[in-house]
């Protein structure tokens, strides 16, 4: 299973690593507490806030963990660590103290839901169209994932080999395919892997 990380408020935004890692780490933490499994997390990378001007700079980052459960109780999970950490759902795409993302999951993280026709629609959905709808039911792969170099950046850290179940296409394969530009706007917000109980090789 993949989960994506971000934040951008309470300090995570500016530099200072003991926010990032309250952030991210502790919610890393959480994560494998709840899986009871240990998880791999990519590095963080510093992100510009999307849409542009919508607020602080992001901390992102992916984790990889072997969690055995059905995605929407994953999702229900994912939902209670981000309210742990103040997160609150005032509006789509707003700023916020913590996001988990589900990506990928199943065996393999090959798991489409509900349905490859839902999927490709959510997918093509227009940009306009995004900024006001949000899907009332789990949709996996995350219908977004091919579109955002925050994401595909730390993935090819912690799952280089994984290919998309409904495009076919890999990580490297993703990446290549995004605008230059968005992959330069990252950069790692430490030259190590993010270090605690949450890093581990498995």
């Amino acid at each position: 299973m993949l989960v994506a990380l971000g934040a951008n408020l309470d300090g995570a935004s500016l530099g200072g690593a003991a926010a990032r890692d309250v952030a991210l780490q502790g919610a890393a933490e959480a994560v494998g507490a709840a899986a009871g499994a240990p998880v791999r997390m990519s590095r963080i990378y510093r992100s510009p806030a999307f849409p542009p001007g919508s607020g602080p700079d992001y901390a992102n980052a992916v984790l990889s963990v072997a969690w055995e459960a059905p995605p929407e109780e994953i999702l229900a999970q994912l939902h209670e660590i981000e309210a742990a950490h103040g997160r609150e759902r005032q509006a789509r795409w707003a700023a916020r103290t913590l996001d988990l993302d589900l990506i990928a999951a199943g065996p393999g993280g090959g798991e489409v839901r509900p349905d490859r026709e839902t999927w490709a629609q959510w997918q093509g959905l227009p940009l306009e169209r995004q900024r006001v709808e949000a899907p009332q039911e789990l949709i996996l792969p995350h219908p977004r994932l091919a579109d955002r170099a925050f994401v595909l950046v730390p993935m090819a850290e912690v799952a280089p080999g994984w290919r998309h179940p409904v495009t076919g296409r890999s990580v490297e394969e993703m990446l290549a395919a995004l605008p230059p530009g968005e992959v330069a706007a990252l950069s790692p917000w430490q030259d190590e892997p993010a270090r605690g109980g949450a890093r581990t090789d498995g």
